[in-house]
């Protein structure tokens, strides 16, 4: 079967969901992110609405990106967590800057998040990890991530293993040294809202230069040391 690639596109809702810098519920990133973030958990339709695709490199400035799910948020920054053995991880280990994008398409809205991680403390990770499911906490035992392996059936073997071990009422399934949390500590967070005539809204927060003065006629000055401009779809 023959595909017009090219040709493929949808036409974007018919009402005004105009996006102009009056509609911002909060002159910072994480107020406005909190506001679309609950409106997209609202939509039966967005299966994972926490679901972002991270960003990182390499030491030579190779580009990879994945899916992992946002597990916490506020004004310090966007949580994650992940095997520390995992490629995302060594390469955050090189280079700490990354980048992640939230896509909602029912609403026809995104987020993208630049900025640098640090690693969350062993306590905040531990007691994250335990308010997972038990069948969550093996399966991060089990795997090893990102290294190679001969089969399925070696991770299976590996599973019942440690269900044999831990599937034990009271018990409690240790967490592996080698997993744990990150928090994106961001520097640029910027807002998408797609338009039918495609002359989408962007809107950018940002920390400011130093020394940079916000021009009220491009540049507005927001809270919290942010400011936020718009740019050209």
């Amino acid at each position: 079967m023959s595909i017009d690639i090219g040709g493929m596109r949808i036409k974007y809702k018919d009402k005004d969901d105009t996006f102009l810098e009056k509609h911002l519920v909060s002159k910072e990133p994480f107020g406005q992110f909190k506001a679309w973030f609950e409106e997209a958990c609202t939509r039966k339709e967005i299966l994972e609405p926490n679901a972002m695709c991270l960003a990182t490199s390499s030491k030579d400035g190779y580009p990879s990106a994945r899916f992992v799910l946002l597990k916490g948020f506020g004004k310090e920054g966007f949580k994650f967590f992940t095997n520390y053995g995992s490629r995302k991880a060594k390469e955050m280990e090189i280079n700490p800057n990354v980048a992640a994008t939230f896509y909602w398409e029912i609403l026809n809205r995104s987020v993208r998040i630049e900025g640098s991680v640090e690693k969350l403390s062993e306590e905040e990770s531990t007691s994250y990890f335990h308010s997972r499911p038990v069948p969550s906490q093996i399966a991060a035992c089990a795997s090893y991530q990102s290294t190679p392996i001969e089969s399925r059936d070696i991770l299976c073997e590996r599973e019942k293993e440690l269900e044999a071990k831990y599937m034990i009422p009271g018990l409690e399934v240790p967490k592996p040294a080698y997993w744990g949390g990150y928090i994106i500590r961001p520097r640029a967070v910027e807002f998408w809202q797609g338009q039918r005539d495609r002359l989408h809204d962007r809107i950018k927060f940002r920390k400011p230069k130093e020394g940079e003065e916000p021009d009220e006629k491009i540049l507005h000055r927001g809270e919290d040391g942010w400011v936020f401009e718009r740019l050209s779809p």
